[in-house]
């Protein structure tokens, strides 16, 4: 408790505020640019933070973090793309809203819930990290296999027009996740002899693609803006007190959304990319009004949201206490614990508490300052939006997306497979195949793959080596989730086709 509030006494100064408004500040910027993600965002700005002090510059880099993955809200509320892959499901519902004269409503909601989330990753990592993490190391490779199938019984619900339609994106996604050299074996696979394909599909690529370029050729091709007669920011018929009072008001959604985003985060190579998504799912199938869901529902964008922000402290759960990122952000913030002789391990904790509290209650500082700087931010970039004519939008965006996907590896070969992959997405979109399946299926295409190969390299000598797979009473619960998962969402809709449900709702609303 001493060095907890020794490092809050080193938190409450001038200077440490301006480190941490500063980063958040930075981090937004780069996060609502399309294709600069929140790993980027770190890796460059690190050069920033050598001639700080240790806690400075994890304060610093820790604002940043949360700052990007916020940012990512923006786009997507307000042009339809996703700025980091976390804000995919944002999107859902955050540009209806925006699409219908509420865009200060869902900016609003996603600040709210991004702060709230901040802050439960934070008291989570506080007092949980230890048992979280011994936890988190009981997942093997059939663990994995089933939690990327969890994830892919999310495809049902991402397609509420057509199941069929849902499910070949999908399949396109994991086929995507094929290109490449194989995960466990090491062979080339669809690279048509071609050797930089071997690298395969980097999922910002696909996400820019899928989701910017079919945006701005709709865009072009109707000539209209991204928010179409739209002038002025609609705020008269909602206030922060009353778009919060609706959020803490149904507290069940924010609190699943909580608690799956950090169940997810903490897990070791699951990443936060599919958090939001499968929050969304559940904020959806357990609503009282599901169908509003993808047409403009605050609950959807609240539920995203704060299961992102959840992720950003959530993932420092195996960091700081295994040493293990829990995504990709957080390898640089090992890379500078280590720089600076600090080993992550349950030592870090008591050798160094107060550097180690003092970083972890910055994120927390930084949660509560997006609400300042994500709502005036959101303002400013909304203005921007919608007072832009679409033939400098279109360009502007266009011209961003190009330099961003380039930028992440320095190759016009992403540039290339970007721009194929949005051609291909703008067709897929005009005949109801939607980039979300494919993209969900290139995510964790390859994490099923790599679960399962590696299981059954493990049972060689089993006699029936597929039951690897539920070798343990936690392959076996997450099996059990799968299928629960998809009953939950397939009945109903096998019920709807048949005409049941509609019967059985008509009952309910006729009784007393």
């Amino acid at each position: 408790m001493d060095m907890l509030l020794e490092a809050l006494a080193s938190l409450l100064t001038f200077e440490s505020v301006i480190t941490v408004l500063v980063g958040v500040s930075a981090g937004l910027f780069i996060g609502a640019m399309p294709g600069l993600t929140a790993t980027m965002a770190l890796a460059v700005l690190l050069p920033f933070t050598f001639s700080m002090e240790a806690l400075q510059g994890l304060m610093a880099l820790g604002g940043v973090y949360m700052g990007s993955i916020y940012g990512g809200a923006f786009t997507a509320i307000l042009i339809n793309t996703p700025g980091t892959p976390s804000s995919i499901a944002t999107t859902f519902d955050g540009y209806p809203m925006a699409r219908q004269g509420r865009a200060y409503e869902a900016i609003a909601a996603a600040t709210i819930a991004s702060v709230a989330g901040g802050i439960v990753g934070v008291i989570f990592l506080l007092v949980l990290a230890p048992p979280l993490a011994r936890w988190a190391v009981a997942f093997g490779p059939s663990e994995m296999f089933w939690v990327a199938m969890l994830g892919l019984t999310l495809v049902a619900s991402l397609s509420s027009d057509s199941l069929l339609k849902g499910l070949l994106g999908g399949c396109i996604g994991i086929l995507l996740s094929t290109i490449g050299v194989s995960p466990v074996g090491g062979e080339s696979r669809f690279i048509f002899d071609y050797p930089p394909l071997q690298g395969g599909i980097e999922l910002i690529v696909a996400l820019i693609g899928l989701f910017v370029i079919p945006e701005l050729l709709t865009m072009a091709a109707e000539g209209r803006g991204a928010l179409p007669g739209q002038t002025e920011l609609r705020k008269k018929e909602v206030s922060i007190l009353s778009i919060a009072r609706h959020i803490f008001g149904k507290p069940v959604n924010l609190i699943r959304s909580c608690l799956i985003g950090q169940i997810i985060a903490i897990i070791p190579g699951a990443g936060g990319n599919v958090t939001s998504l499968v929050a969304y799912n559940e904020a959806r199938r357990f609503s009282r009004d599901p169908k509003s869901f993808g047409k403009g529902n605050v609950d959807g964008v609240v539920a995203s949201e704060s299961s992102n922000n959840v992720m950003v402290a959530g993932s420092m759960v195996p960091l700081l206490t295994l040493g293990i990122p829990g995504a990709p952000p957080d390898a640089i913030i090992l890379g500078v614990l280590l720089m600076h002789g600090l080993r992550p391990g349950l030592d870090l904790f008591t050798e160094s508490g107060v550097l180690t509290n003092g970083f972890i209650l910055s994120m927390g500082m930084a949660a509560l300052l997006l609400l300042p700087v994500g709502l005036l931010g959101g303002r400013l970039i909304h203005r921007v939006v919608i007072r832009t004519p679409y033939y400098f939008l279109v360009p502007s965006i266009a011209m961003v997306t190009i330099l961003g996907t380039f930028a992440l590896r320095n190759s016009l070969l992403d540039v290339g497979i970007m721009l194929i992959l949005g051609t291909a997405g703008y067709f897929l979109r005009l005949i109801g195949i939607q980039p979300a399946p494919i993209v969900l299926g290139l995510i964790l295409g390859g994490i099923a793959e790599e679960g399962y190969v590696q299981t059954l390299m493990a049972a060689v000598v089993d006699p029936i080596p597929w039951l690897r797979l539920l070798h343990n009473p936690l392959s076996m619960v997450l099996a059990g989730l799968v299928v629960l998962g998809a009953a939950t969402t397939l009945v109903p809709m096998w019920l709807a086709r048949k005409g049941l449900l509609d019967r059985v709702d008509e009952d309910e609303g006729r009784s007393p």
